[in-house]
């Protein structure tokens, strides 16, 4: 057993049944991520649409891929034949463009609308009232290969745990508003490395781990 493995094991055993974790593992090397593979880990995510495509190409094809960057329409096609889960979706722009590549590939790609929760301005995402108008408009409603699954939000880099608590409980609420009128709604994803206990307690439904299991990358972002 090597430090990734035993890292792995140790967050494991702080996770409920019903949350996922999602091993983030941009940057990282295959050999690590074989080393979390083997240790039991096949749900992995990536920020750039090239890497992760070269990563898939060449790595185990029982790994469950998840796009957790910002994604730009003309990259999607590159990823529509095998990605799991889209995690940042921020514009109806972009979910006219997977449906369009999920069915040139006869698939159906599950997605999540990112919320803005945190104050820097880096930060993407839509409000409570845009999720609503999206969810409800007949241009969502026609396409038949993308589906929105859940939502996710990051609260904002602050060592106020205060703060970083009353974002997450702010989106678990516009969750759970949302998800009464769309029961296709399994998915909340929030926290990182920093802050998924508290996220999980606010009732996050999967995370997003990555220097935790693989160790810090020379920019580590939580």
């Amino acid at each position: 057993m090597g430090i990734i493995s035993d890292n792995l094991s140790e967050i494991n055993n702080t996770l409920a049944d019903n949350v996922t974790l999602v091993a983030v593992s941009k940057t990282k090397p295959n050999e690590d991520i074989m080393e979390a593979y083997e240790a039991g880990q096949r749900v992995f995510g990536e920020n750039k649409i090239q890497e992760m495509v070269g990563k898939h190409e060449t790595l185990p094809k029982d790994i469950e891929w998840h796009m957790i960057g910002h994604v730009q329409t003309n990259k999607v096609k590159y990823m529509a034949s095998f990605v799991k889960l889209i995690h940042g979706v921020e514009s109806l722009k972009l979910l006219k463009e997977i449906n369009k590549r999920a069915k040139q590939n006869d698939r159906v790609i599950d997605c999540l609308l990112q919320v803005h929760i945190a104050e820097e301005d880096t930060k993407f995402g839509f409000d409570h009232s845009e999720i609503v108008n999206i969810l409800s408009s007949d241009q969502y409603n026609s396409y038949e290969n993308v589906r929105v699954v859940g939502l996710m939000g990051m609260a904002t880099n602050t060592s106020d745990e205060n703060k970083i608590s009353s974002e997450f409980a702010s989106l678990k609420n516009i969750f759970d508003i949302v998800k009464e009128t769309n029961q296709q709604f399994t998915t909340l994803s929030m926290g990182m490395s920093s802050d998924y206990k508290m996220a999980i307690e606010k009732g996050s439904t999967m995370v997003r781990i990555g220097s935790s299991i693989f160790g810090l990358r020379a920019c580590a972002i939580r």
